[in-house]
């Protein structure tokens, strides 16, 4: 089993200095007021599907802990406002959160680019920032005590995944070329670096390598320049909506890649396969560090209760869903040891220990990046099975990757 699934090892308690603007104490003897939950979501702009599916994640976990009785016996409500995938409204908005509608908790955005000025924000008046989506060099450079990314493992390990499969293969096995392409974004270009360093030293040929801008980016030449080096391997840092446009655009020009691996978008059950078709999803690999099969704490409950609250069925719930409930599953866990709600004793709770979730043990180091690692997904038979490593496969690989249909 992986790692983070059973990491025991107590992390040392890191004495945290509230700051003197930072959230009181409350004590919930005789308190029924709720406990107000401050976030800001991508609900609209270029994050908006990853922004829907923490909403679920987040909704989720508010209805399935209030119907046990809320949090220290008060109800929980959620204030959430859209930053409409903008870094600069995601600072406003918690500022105001936090300073204005004086909420008792806040619980983080998706993407780097939102995350990392939003967790300055809460740092400077003592708010924990559990988050989601993030966890780049950008976020953990600033050395933030109260950031904590709720993924078993760092988002450069979403590449490090793909690396670790690749040169498992027997040497005559292993792709022979490869091509790199990535959004210009602080958590892709670095994790797409980490691949490019290792398969270079592994002697796999770079034959293509670009890093496009964050504005008006059409994949289709993009895609036809990757297809004219004639990679058997893609390797692309994409954010969810580029995911499927290449996708998309890889149909449009017949290109089909021995070895496919997208960062993010492809790890997505609810939107990739409704975004591109789903019979051009076979054979595309991902990373992720959560599945509905797992035998982890809470997880039946919470596919159970996903599948009654939304419909569907647990094949379709997003990894993003996953990752929002489970900030509101540990910290409702670190509130009820705690006691009240107490900012500066939650950020110190979190850093003294493992935490269980239905994403596994959790753990973070003292710059808030977890310490397990993730798995490697493939789509295969049109749904998301993990297939290394191979203590956690659900399926073996699929390789060469089936030509589009």
């Amino acid at each position: 089993m992986r790692s983070h699934r059973f990491a025991w090892a107590i992390i040392g308690i890191l004495a945290v200095a509230g700051s003197a603007c930072s959230s009181s104490s409350t004590s919930t003897t005789g308190s029924k007021s709720p406990v107000v939950v401050g976030i800001s979501l991508s609900l609209t702009g270029d994050f908006s599907d990853s922004g829907k599916t923490e909403q679920q994640g987040y909704q989720l976990w508010q209805s399935v802990q209030n119907a046990k009785g809320g949090m220290l016996g008060r109800q929980i409500q959620l204030k959430i406002v859209d930053d409409a995938s903008s870094p600069d409204t995601a600072v406003s908005n918690y500022q105001n959160l936090i300073t204005r509608d004086k909420v008792d908790l806040v619980f983080g955005p998706f993407s780097t680019l939102l995350t990392a000025p939003s967790a300055l924000v809460a740092a400077r008046y003592g708010y924990a920032f559990p988050d989601p989506a993030d966890g780049a060099p950008k976020t953990l450079n600033e050395h933030l005590q109260n950031f904590f990314l709720m993924q078993p493992a760092g988002p450069l390990d979403t590449g490090l995944t793909w690396t670790r499969y690749i040169l498992s293969l027997p040497a005559d096995q292993r792709p022979k070329s490869v091509a790199y392409i990535s959004l210009d974004d602080p958590f892709l270009v670095p994790a797409v670096a980490l691949d490019r360093t290792a398969f270079t030293a592994a002697g796999i040929k770079n034959v293509y390598d670009n890093i496009y801008p964050t504005e008006n980016v059409q994949m289709t030449p993009l895609v036809a320049a990757i297809a004219a080096a004639q990679p058997d391997m893609v390797v692309a840092g994409t954010m969810e909506a580029d995911s499927f446009d290449m996708v998309k655009a890889m149909v449009t020009e017949k290109f089909n890649p021995k070895y496919l691996f997208f960062m993010n978008g492809a790890s997505d059950s609810a939107n990739f396969p409704t975004n591109v078709g789903k019979q051009n999803i076979e054979g595309i690999f991902s990373a992720l560090g959560w599945y509905p099969e797992e035998k982890t704490p809470g997880n039946a409950e919470f596919v159970a209760e996903y599948i009654k609250k939304y419909g569907g069925d647990a094949s379709q719930i997003s990894a993003d869903t996953a990752e929002a409930y489970t900030i509101g599953q540990v910290i409702t866990e670190v509130v009820e040891k705690v006691g009240a709600i107490d900012n500066a004793k939650i950020i110190q709770q979190l850093h003294s220990s493992y935490w269980p979730s239905i994403q596994g043990s959790l753990a973070w180091d003292a710059d808030g990046k977890p310490v397990g690692t993730l798995l490697l997904v493939e789509w295969i038979g049109g749904k998301l099975e993990v297939v290394y490593p191979a203590t956690d496969a659900t399926h073996a690989p699929v390789v060469p990757k089936p030509n589009w249909p």
